[in-house]
């Protein structure tokens, strides 16, 4: 009998996905693939897609509790291209949230000090997403 490996050690070198939860999946596929830019690789419609970002993949599924989660859902680190997300997300419609934080000021919808530079949106179900200059 093969040896068991130790359950943490097994996770600790798998990947994570985001989950996020929607109420409308015609819409979220819209806004994930088509403004956000995700590409599909797994269509479970009408219940779920499997989106991939980078070398990671975002699950979006139906849910009755899609929207009630009052922190970030999902964050991409972006590097030195923020600036340009933001515009080009803008440009496509999406509006951005701003948070008064102790020791951040905002230029434009960036939140800059305090850790890497941050802007935050709202996919349509409200869900909080970020992109971070880290």
């Amino acid at each position: 009998m093969p040896a068991v490996k130790d359950a943490a050690a097994t996770i600790a070198v798998k990947d994570a996905m985001a989950t996020i939860a929607v109420r409308d999946m015609n819409a979220a596929r819209k806004f994930y693939e088509g403004t956000v830019g995700l590409k599909l690789v797994d269509d479970m419609m009408p219940e779920a897609v499997t989106l991939k970002s980078g070398s990671s993949k975002v699950l979006v599924y139906r849910s009755q509790y899609a929207g009630t989660n009052k922190a970030t859902a999902a964050t991409w680190a972006v590097g030195g291209d923020l600036e340009k997300i933001v515009r080009e997300l803008k440009a496509k419609g999406v509006s951005f949230k701003h948070y008064d934080m102790p020791g951040v000021i905002r230029k434009g919808d960036i939140h800059v000090g305090g850790g890497p530079d941050a802007a935050w949106f709202k996919d349509p179900d409200g869900n909080i997403l970020a992109l971070v200059s880290g």
